[in-house]
């Protein structure tokens, strides 16, 4: 059962820089500086939870989920892919997926926990280049769903 509308920052906005948009969710590029890999599967209709969402549903987002890391994984090549579903400050349905790297300011630690060191503007540019070809294969993957 959907939760009851008030303000929410993703039902009035998209959340970050918009990749993809279909009848029923988007793909958004976080914009966090210390994560270039770093984008959000937001769910449009306005549920707080995962399971709010009927079988089918679920199953489309998990897939627009799961096309969103074979693409971070196929372009980026990162160490590790991080999902996380938390929805505690904004209660409404998205998806975290973070590429991840060794060398990454926070790595192993959460992208939410302290840095404990500065990544490496080589390494942090050269993601950077690579993301419209990545987000060009995210549309294209999206589309088929």
């Amino acid at each position: 059962m959907p939760a009851p509308r008030s303000p929410c920052a993703l039902c009035d906005a998209d959340g970050g820089r918009l990749v993809l948009r279909t009848p029923t969710l988007r793909v958004v590029h976080a914009g966090e500086a210390a994560f270039p890999g770093f984008y959000r599967v937001v769910w449009h209709a306005h549920v707080a939870e995962f399971s709010d969402l009927s079988p089918a549903d679920r199953s489309l987002c998990m897939e627009a989920v799961v096309q969103t890391e074979q693409a971070l994984r196929a372009h980026l090549g990162p160490d590790k892919v991080n999902l996380a579903s938390l929805g505690n400050m904004v209660a409404h349905l998205h998806w975290h997926v973070v590429a991840r790297f060794a060398w990454d300011t926070h790595f192993p630690a959460p992208v939410w926990a302290a840095a404990v060191r500065e990544a490496p503007a080589d390494a942090l540019a050269d993601l950077a280049a690579r993301l419209p070809a990545l987000e060009a294969e995210l549309r294209e993957r999206l589309a088929r769903l």
